[in-house]
């Protein structure tokens, strides 16, 4: 059935049949390729299934020529309906009616349209029908075409025709528009054809979504009508076009249009009928009504999307657009300067309502209307104005934006500040209002809008008010929202206490290495039965794993395996730092802005810094994807670069203290110190800077001063004594010297000022006594240069006599000289061991194991031990004695290489075996490439010359060995017969120390091609000698080139270790130090006494110093901060950009001031207009004034047009010093009804100004329909509305012409006994979610309405009715009711009744509260009420009488 269908269509080359797309898809099975476009196809197949079963599409079925010619009233021809339509059978003499002849069919206009051209761009359309649901097409936008749910929706209205902006307002508007569609993520709705505003938009797009500035797609959706687009029959096929190549041809689309090439999306309105513009006007509103009250971004917060009307020229229609989109709530921002309709709201949108007068409109059309204001009649004027005047009524909805005065802003923020002014204007609570500006601002990210409309005098936060604007900014990634709260009172302290915030926030995390680390981790942890309370992760909530901060702090401490402890330590004492909280949180995720945020609110910045780079590196080397480990080494070196800056600072201001940072015990970051991390962190450029180098150096000469040349210390070595000469110098010495000359400063001081303060006790402290003799000894001795310097004496003499005993002394029984090596031996391999379980920072014994090993010197020093065990196991044996020999000798050279690591403390030798390292590395590959060319020609030389060679060794030499020779010179004999050799070989190979001879003839001579055993050892030279070798050495050249620029840093970092090492070596030196390793395991083994605590690598400090340094380090980093931004302020690029800025400003003004020189000197000419019209107008009132009084005057025409009449100027000036007049008497639609009012403007509402054209509809409600009657003037001309016109007569919705009498109360009462807080009762409608005051219509003003009687009962009711003539009157008279008429009012009486807290009544009133299941409430009275505006003024009104604020 489907091929029978699908044959009977035409085969247009841009269409896609369904039996093409089935059989492609078997096709693509049956090869297996093209997965992806096999997915493609089966969703256009999805999407067309989808369409036909809920969009439909309009279609006659009634053909009625309209006039001459095979035209159908529905105007379309008669070949473009089907036989039954041209042939009805149940429509037989009837006359042709849209709403019954035409009807809905499954659409066949859906799919890809391609417009072709520069670009090629292409979007989606669909045929859809005017009575299609919202709910539908909103379905079809976000599920079907996948568009993401718009925070923003603009509708952009306005002339339909083609009209001209300058190009300073069209560049505005350009701009403006598609920035604020761009960051807040919205949706532009329009006309969506190739004319008038939607063209303009339309270039918008165009010149400015593909902009290096401008990343992503608009999204911009037309919505036209089906029956006037131009070449519409390319977009027609039942299956769906992919793509439909649809032609712009302009020229030749006469009174249709063409659809707009720069729009993303299509809804065609299409109600049956051809050539008919509007069609879509209501379809485009109730979309647009229903997006609107679609929850912003998915959240079940109560705020809305919310919607904004951006108007540009236009005429009548865009004018009741306007005026509609106002009265639903939507803001709108009208373009002053665009022409038209769009001016004439501008113009008189400053001005009080009493001067927007029916000539004023009719000055203002004429102007900016040019010959089609000639069209306008006198009754539409008059329409016109009205509705101009409720528009510049609603002035919270209203914003024009005006060139001259937002000169600094540009459109989109009008745009936003449109619609942040209708939200503070709504009738939500105060707190509700700002809080629902504020998610607007944060969901849009618009932080120049926050800035200025929200966070503002008005505005009074706290800082748990913005914690839920905090979280959204954080989980959205958007740091300049997060600056921005912090800068506004947000304490993180507060916001993370809860460390429920904390974990919500890790489940907010974005796809990362780190997230999918974490998952597995939960995983393992689920696997292994671990148990933790907590949340659920976005990885794991579809298997509902749950995780605690445990294994969030786990996971970074795989990491930063700094100690044992956990990055998040649980013990109480262990306070926690937010901003370290937060800084983990966004650096595990790679985002550098948040992290920079984060990173200035830490306690401990620098071990921050230092952690967040070693983690990122860690994270770095684990990641799979390339660009994201480039972008983690990126800022990690960012990172590192702020520890340097930060420690600059500090080391600049003050070094002693710079120095206690480096090697302080940070809580927060696992017990660990800065110089710890920053060597994790393979951080050299920090371990490279001064300061420290200056505290290794100092750690490195111990007690001793750093000032001691290198000779004094070796001669104070062997000559101690000198020491006690002041020969060598100690650090206790100098600060003894510092002291004394600051002791003399201050007495000089003293004795030039007279100053008494040391006499007075507050002199310096006690002096410092001077060193002992023991313990300069000690101190000489304990010094880490000095273990260093008496381990070599000793190594080199261990070296002499493992020489000795190899050479001279190795008998078969041990000599004394060979055990004194046994015992040396024996002395190095308990250093290794201590040194393997030495462990003062708390690694644990398997870190510990990990990075001995990872060293490599002390994989030499294993390895050197391991052979000498070996070696002497085999040299006590009698068969093994020779070969215990060699391995010995072996295990010479390895101690020897072991010699180098001890010249890495050297500033000279130190770079140079790092370079030799890196060179053994690139040897180590190079040698990988010459194998091949040995072996190659080594296997070709030998099976050349030697036939069926069967001895190992021999074949090794010929193919290994020689090629390898020959590469330094020493070239084989056999490959030249003028060389060749008999007694140099054997030819049988009989004898063992000969080679076997090559093959020879009857002659004895070789047979092999002497020319070809010369070429190839010609190539091999020149491959090998030349090419490899020469590579080798460019290749150690680069190698040092690079190694030398860093060598200083390299050797620097590196001397690190060796520091540390003789640091906690004991002070003897091999084989004395064997005495060392006894005493220290009787100590902790036997007398089991903790370890000695050094503080030179990690101190802990008391907690007041601990923070104080805190406090500075905090100090100096905000001085590196500012010193940063300036220079990155002064930076040449900055320049540049700043300059550009600075230029296009300059630019635009210099357009502006070429655009409104114009309109200035037109303003000037219009003002002197006015004022010649308003003489004329003193003049004409002067005659009018003699001619009363008798004297003759000439008739004078009147200008007014016929209808309209002039407004006294006396009248003028009382209404302008009144109150004005009844607004919602004058509302357009009469309520509950299908009318219309007459319009009235502000100047016609008394009836006193005459009002000829004034013919209101007589209106009476029936129960049934409505009713008009225009009899019994009589009787209406008794009852007049003393609030004047409203454009309707006769009794409408009330019960009788005339007053309509009602009563209100205000029923209160005191909450308390102290009479803090006043009460009301309310009415409350659950069906509307509405508050009222209790009342209702009366025929007196003594009783209470009938229709209470209801919501109380009747006992209550009975017992405020007799208290009814206890009340106090608030306000009796006439109430602007939008259900008032000419004839018929209303009139209202509100009674406060105030009740004692003790009364019966009290008691009643309470009990049926209690029994209304809500229906009843007591409410606080105050300004947030949400009643009416009448009865909020009532309510006003009765907090007076009680000396309450409201």
């Amino acid at each position: 059935m489907m091929s029978e269908t699908a044959d009977m269509l035409p085969k247009f080359e841009s269409k896609v049949h369904p039996h093409q797309v089935t059989q492609q898809l078997q096709q693509q099975k049956t090869h297996g390729i093209n997965q992806g476009l096999v997915s493609a196809l089966y969703k256009r197949l999805a999407l067309a299934s989808w369409i036909k079963e809920n969009i439909c599409k309009k279609e006659c079925c009634f053909f009625e020529k309209d006039g001459s010619g095979d035209v159908c009233k529905c105007g379309y021809a008669k070949t473009d309906h089907t036989d039954e339509a041209i042939k009805p059978e149940d429509f037989t003499g009837e006359s042709w009616n849209i709403h019954r002849h035409v009807r809905e069919a499954p659409t066949d206009a859906f799919g890809d349209i391609s417009f072709g051209g520069l670009g090629q761009k292409t979007g989606k359309y669909a045929r859809v029908s005017t009575d299609t649901s919202p709910e539908i097409l909103y379905q079809l936008l976000t599920e079907q075409w996948k568009l993401s749910p718009p925070n923003l929706l603009i509708s952009v209205t306005g002339g339909a025709k083609n009209f001209y902006l300058k190009s300073h307002l069209k560049n505005m508007f350009h701009r403006g528009l598609i920035k604020v569609a761009q960051t807040t993520g919205a949706w532009i709705i329009t006309g969506g054809t190739h004319a008038g505003v939607m063209k303009h938009v339309g270039q918008a797009v165009r010149d400015y979504a593909m902009s290096s500035s401008m990343q992503g797609k608009i999204v911009t959706i037309g919505v036209a009508t089906w029956g006037i687009i131009h070449n519409r029959k390319a977009l027609v096929h039942p299956e769906g076009c992919f793509p439909a190549h649809y032609l712009m041809d302009t020229g030749n689309q006469g009174q249709l249009s063409t659809l707009d090439s720069n729009h993303t999306h299509f809804l065609l309105v299409d109600d049956g009928t051809h050539g008919h513009y509007g069609v879509e006007i209501k379809l485009r509103s109730c979309l647009e009504m229903w997006i609107t009250r679609k929850c912003l971004g998915n959240k079940g917060t109560g705020v809305t999307i919310p919607v904004v009307c951006v108007v540009l020229d236009g005429g009548p229609g865009t004018l009741n657009t306007i005026y509609n989109a106002m009265l639903h709530g939507t803001p709108c921002v009208i373009l002053e300067g665009s022409g038209r309709i769009a001016d004439v709201i501008a113009h008189v949108s400053g001005l009080p309502l009493i001067r927007v007068t029916i000539a004023l409109i009719q000055q203002l059309m004429k102007k900016f209307f040019g010959q089609e204001y000639e069209q306008f009649s006198d009754g539409k004027i008059i329409e016109w104005t009205k509705k101009i005047q409720d528009i510049i009524r609603m002035s919270h909805l209203l914003t024009v934006f005006r060139v001259s005065e937002d000169y600094h802003g540009d459109l989109d923020v009008a745009i936003l500040q449109a619609l942040l002014k209708a939200s503070r204007s709504s009738e939500f609570l105060e707190v509700e209002c700002w809080n629902r500006q504020l998610e607007l601002a944060i969901t849009w990210n618009r932080v120049d809008i926050a800035e200025t409309e929200i966070f503002t005098e008005e505005s009074q936060w706290k800082s748990n008010d913005l914690h839920w604007a905090m979280f959204s900014a954080l989980a959205g990634n958007k740091p300049q929202f997060v600056s921005l709260l912090l800068e506004n009172g947000v304490s993180l302290r507060d916001f993370l206490q809860e460390e429920e915030t904390l974990c919500e926030l890790y489940t907010q995390l974005p796809s990362c290495f780190f997230l999918r680390k974490l998952a597995k981790r939960i995983h393992s942890a689920r696997r292994s039965g671990r148990q933790a309370f907590g949340i659920r992760t976005r990885a794991c909530r579809e298997q509902g794993e749950k995780i605690s901060l445990t294994y969030v702090s786990d996971e970074p401490s795989k990491s930063q395996t700094s100690s044992q402890a956990q990055l998040r330590e649980d013990s109480p004492e262990t306070q926690r730092d937010p901003g370290t909280d937060l800084f983990l949180w966004a650096v595990v995720q790679n985002n550098k802005e948040l992290a920079e945020i984060a990173w200035e609110q830490c306690r401990d910045c620098m071990s921050a810094a230092l952690a967040a780079s070693k983690i990122l590196k860690k994270m770095a080397r684990e990641g799979s994807d390339a660009d994201d480990a480039e972008e983690m080494r990126e800022l990690a070196n960012h990172y590192e670069k702020h520890a340097i800056g930060v420690f600059t600072e500090c080391h600049n201001s003050d070094e002693s203290r710079a120095k206690k940072l480096l090697v302080r015990m940070s809580h927060l970051w696992g017990r660990t110190t800065c110089l710890r991390l920053a060597l994790e962190a393979d951080d050299k450029n920090v371990i490279a800077q001064s300061g420290v180098q200056a505290l290794l150096t100092q750690i490195w000469c111990g007690k001793l001063s750093v000032e001691n040349p290198v000779w004094r210390v070796l001669i104070c070595m062997v000559f101690f004594p000198l020491i006690f000469t002041g020969f060598l110098c100690f650090r206790h010495d100098e600060i003894i010297q510092r002291e004394t000359a600051k002791d003399e400063e201050m007495k000089t001081v003293e004795t030039l000022t007279g100053s008494t303060l040391r006499r007075n006790g507050y002199g310096p402290l006690k002096p410092m006594k001077p060193l002992g003799c023991w313990s300069r000894l000690m101190y000489l001795y304990t010094s880490p240069q000095v273990k260093f310097y008496w381990n070599i004496v000793f190594y080199f003499a261990f070296l002499f006599l493992f020489a000795v005993v190899l050479m001279i002394d190795f008998q078969s029984t041990p000599s004394a000289g060979e055990l004194l090596l046994y015992i040396w031996l024996l002395s190095l391999v308990c250093e290794e061991i201590r040194q393997l379980f030495h462990d003062p920072d708390g690694f644990g014994f398997r870190k510990k194991a990990k990075m001995y090993i990872n060293e490599f010197w002390n994989i030499l020093d294993v390895l050197s031990i391991v052979l000498f065990l070996i070696g002497l196991a085999f040299r006590l044996t009698t068969e093994l004695f020779y070969l215990g020999k060699i391995i010995l000798c072996i295990d010479f050279v390895v101690f020897c290489l072991r010699l180098m690591a001890i010249f890495t403390i050297s500033r000279t030798l130190g770079p140079k075996i790092i370079i030799v390292r890196k060179m053994m590395m690139d040897m180590f590959f190079f040698m990988f490439l010459l194998s091949i060319w040995v072996v190659a020609y080594g296997v070709a030389k030998q099976g050349i010359l030697i036939h069926n060679e069967n001895r190992l060794d021999w074949i090794i030499r010929g193919v290994l060995y020689e090629p390898y020779l020959i590469i330094f010179g020493q070239f084989p004999k056999n490959i030249d017969n003028t060389e060749f050799d008999m007694n140099s070989c054997s030819v049988n190979a009989t004898d063992p120390l000969k080679p076997k001879c090559p093959v020879l003839n009857e002659n004895q001579s070789p047979v092999f091609p002497e020319w070809l055993t010369i070429i190839m050892l010609c190539v091999y030279l020149l491959f090998a000698n030349i090419l490899l070798l020469n590579l080798l050495i460019a290749i150690f050249n680069f190698t040092f080139e690079e190694v030398q620029d860093n060598t200083d840093k390299i050797w620097k970092f590196q001397r690190y270790e060796l520091i540390k090492e003789y640091h906690s070596r004991p002070a003897a030196p091999p084989p004395f130090i064997i005495l060392s390793h006894i005493y220290l395991f009787i100590r902790s083994m036997v007398l089991r006494r903790p370890p000695k605590i050094y503080k030179e690598f990690k101190n802990e400090l008391n907690p007041t110093e601990d923070e104080e340094l805190l406090t500075w380090e905090s100090l100096m980093k905000d001085r590196y901060l500012v010193s940063a931004r300036q220079e990155q302020s002064q930076s040449t690029e900055r320049r540049i950009l700043d300059t550009a800025q600075k230029v296009n400003i300059i630019t635009d003004l210099l357009e502006r001031n070429g655009e409104t020189s114009a309109a200035a000197m037109l303003k000037r000419l219009t003002q002197l207009e006015e004022q010649v019209s308003q003489s004329t107008k003193a003049l004409q009132w002067i005659m009018d004034s003699l001619k009363s009084q008798g004297l003759p005057s000439k008739d004078t025409q009147s200008r007014t047009p016929a209808g309209v009449d002039e407004t006294p100027d006396s009248f003028r000036n009382t209404s302008e010093k009144g109150s004005g007049f009844h607004v919602n008497s004058r509302q357009f639609s009469y309520p509950n009804s299908k009318l219309t009012r007459f319009p009235v403007p502000e100047e016609k509402v008394p009836w006193e100004v005459s009002f000829s054209s004034y013919k209101p509809t007589n209106y009476t409600s029936d129960d049934s329909e409505d009713h008009v009657d225009g009899s019994e003037p009589e009787a209406l001309a008794n009852y007049r509305n003393p609030g004047g016109r409203t454009g309707i007569s006769g009794r409408g919705a009330l019960s009788r012409l005339g007053p309509n009498l009602s009563v209100e109360l205000v029923i209160t009462r005191w909450r308390d006994s102290e009479k803090s807080v006043l009460e009301y009762l309310a009415v409350c409608d659950e069906s509307r979610r509405t508050l009222s005051l209790p009342g209702g219509p009366v025929d007196s003003a003594d009783k209470l309405p009938p229709t209470l009687k209801k919501t109380m009962g009747k006992k209550l009711y009975e017992t405020i009715n007799a208290k009814l003539s206890e009340g106090t009157k608030v306000f009796e008279g006439y109430v602007d009711d939008c259900r008032n008429t000419d004839n018929a009012w209303v009139e209202m009486t509100v009674l406060n009744i105030h009740l004692d807290r003790k009364s019966q009544v009290m008691v009643d009133i309470n009990n049926t509260v209690l029994s209304s299941n809500g229906a009843l409430q007591w409410q606080e009275v105050s300004s947030k009420a949400t009643l009416s505006s009448n009865q909020r003024e009532s309510l006003r009104l009765a907090a007076a009488l009680h000396n309450r604020k409201f």
